[in-house]
């Protein structure tokens, strides 16, 4: 077992930083949050990891980590919480994000460095309600079965890994079918699996050239480079153009518009250019839903066709 305790510039709210990561609440068998702390079953470049992370104090976290990968685990989790994220302080220009700016000082912009592992459940998501993009991430990870390395602690905590890139490439698309997965999302995520080093290599890139590498994959467009660039590279100014419900939380929040477009929403979003991904993080985490109109979309049940 690694340890380490990790000092941060400002206050952490592990909860709230690493919340995008997990995908599916309870349901997401990767990654555990709780009032020990958060763990997390990762892929590292030395091998599997499973990291625990607690708050020790505002400014302290306290880090373990165990298997073949655990010493890269413990040297990419001052990344991973955000330690060094040290924002200068938002423009007053909404008294919402003041507000929130305020009471959600714990949020930092981290980066897990694990960009395949960011976009699998990000190209999982594109063009489906959440719910659907939630059973197949957890079909997938259930099918890969990989556990998580032993010795998490007194705990008890049970994790599975993150599918493995190989493993993934070599799956066919009859099985991504059974997951309710259609031919273009899931040729997506195997091309991308069979270049994953070329998506690692990312990380030691600019925020710049890494999202050109990113989105030069077939298949992957701004929405799902923006999320991977929030998630995996820490990019604070990333802003989910073309998702279908952001744009309505951040328009009702800043002007009071049940509905708004991307357009509107990058204009409501200018004046904190640099940190608009940070604001759109804050506004979903704290501000007012905007309503909702009609029923809400059925599951497809692709897999039955």
């Amino acid at each position: 077992m690694e340890r380490r305790t990790i000092c941060t510039r400002r206050p952490v709210d592990l909860g709230l930083t690493l919340g995008g990561l997990r995908h599916g609440g309870l349901r997401d068998r990767t990654m555990r949050v709780s009032g020990l702390g958060v763990w997390r079953a990762t892929n590292t470049t030395l091998g599997p990891a499973t990291l625990h992370l607690r708050s020790t104090g505002s400014c302290t976290i306290a880090a373990r980590a165990w298997g073949p990968g655990a010493v890269a685990a413990i040297e990419s989790a001052p990344m991973l919480v955000g330690a060094h994220d040290d924002p200068p302080p938002l423009a007053r220009a909404h008294p919402l994000v003041t507000d929130l700016e305020r009471h959600l000082e714990g949020l930092r912009i981290g980066a897990s460095g694990a960009v395949f592992e960011a976009i699998v459940p990000t190209v999982l998501a594109q063009r489906v309600i959440g719910a659907e993009a939630i059973l197949a991430y957890r079909a997938m990870v259930r099918a890969a079965g990989m556990p998580a390395p032993v010795g998490a602690g007194p705990d008890g905590i049970d994790l599975l890994l993150p599918p493995d890139p190989r493993w993934v490439a070599g799956t066919p698309y009859f099985t991504f079918h059974t997951w309710g997965v259609e031919r273009r999302r899931a040729d997506t995520i195997r091309f991308a699996a069979s270049r994953a080093h070329r998506l690692e290599e990312t990380v030691g890139m600019t925020i710049a050239d890494a999202r050109r590498r990113v989105g030069a994959f077939p298949g992957v467009g701004p929405w799902t480079v923006n999320n991977v660039a929030m998630l995996a590279l820490g990019d604070a100014d990333a802003v989910a153009v073309g998702d279908y419900w952001l744009k309505h939380v951040v328009s009702y929040a800043l002007a009071g518009e049940a509905r708004g477009t991307d357009e509107r929403m990058l204009e409501l979003l200018e004046p904190w250019r640099g940190q608009r991904g940070r604001v759109c993080r804050m506004l979903l985490a704290g501000a007012p839903r905007p309503p909702r109109f009609g029923p809400r979309l059925p599951l497809r049940q692709l897999a039955a066709h």
